[in-house]
């Protein structure tokens, strides 16, 4: 569970597309404000998606082959299939043009509930899934699985936090450095996004199929 929640989490802090929005919401007018409150909304996702699986699992791992256990695996197996496809697809369509999101023109009037509202719309679903699945096998007595899921949202939430605090720290070499980023991101975005999703979605099926076919 532990190396899938680390892998999980780091994906999900380095897709690119919310922080290529992150940069963007900290670029605009109050910029500090609205950044944080897309950090808020995009850890209350992450809060609601873990809390909702402890309380199906009542604090407890699912038991190897049952019903639950097979299900969790048959998620995180569609995850990864869905991840591949991602991979593929955006290889296809590597260097392609794109029209930025019109929101992008609204940023100096976004509200606060807006920016939260973002995080949550630009959270990367497919690997919360999966890492909601991951869940399933934490126990709530035992110390070991605690630290994993704090390391998790830890890693999910890195990158966000990092950018907030610099921006809100240094300013002035954050707005050049945050600039750079976002322009290296929108080099390199078409290869993060395929390397990100063939590797977590072939680590993800590898898994769930070995562990299907010997449960």
């Amino acid at each position: 569970m532990v190396i899938d929640l680390v892998l999980i989490g780091l994906g999900i802090t380095l897709e690119p597309f919310p922080l290529t929005a992150f940069i963007l919401v900290l670029g605009a007018e109050r910029g500090i404000i609205k950044g944080l409150a897309f950090i808020v909304g995009w850890v209350a996702c992450l809060v609601a998606v873990t809390a909702g699986v402890l309380l199906l699992t009542n604090g407890q791992p699912v038991q190897q082959a049952t019903a639950p256990s097979t299900a969790a695996l048959a998620v995180k197996l569609a995850a990864g299939l869905v991840l591949i496809g991602i991979g593929v697809h955006q290889w296809r369509r590597r260097g392609r043009p794109r029209k930025p999101p019109a929101w992008t023109a609204r940023l100096d009037r976004m509200s606060l509930w807006t920016a939260a509202g973002l995080a949550a719309f630009l959270q990367p679903w497919v690997l919360v899934g999966a890492g909601a699945a991951t869940i399933c096998s934490a126990s709530l007595s035992t110390p070991g699985d605690y630290l994993a899921l704090v390391v998790f949202f830890l890693l999910a939430t890195s990158g966000y936090l990092a950018m907030e605090l610099y921006a809100t720290f240094a300013p002035a070499a954050a707005g050049a450095r945050l600039q750079q980023l976002r322009t290296w991101m929108d080099t390199h975005r078409d290869q993060v996004i395929v390397a990100l999703s063939l590797l977590l979605g072939l680590w993800l099926v590898g898994k769930s199929s070995y562990l299907l076919a010997v449960a």
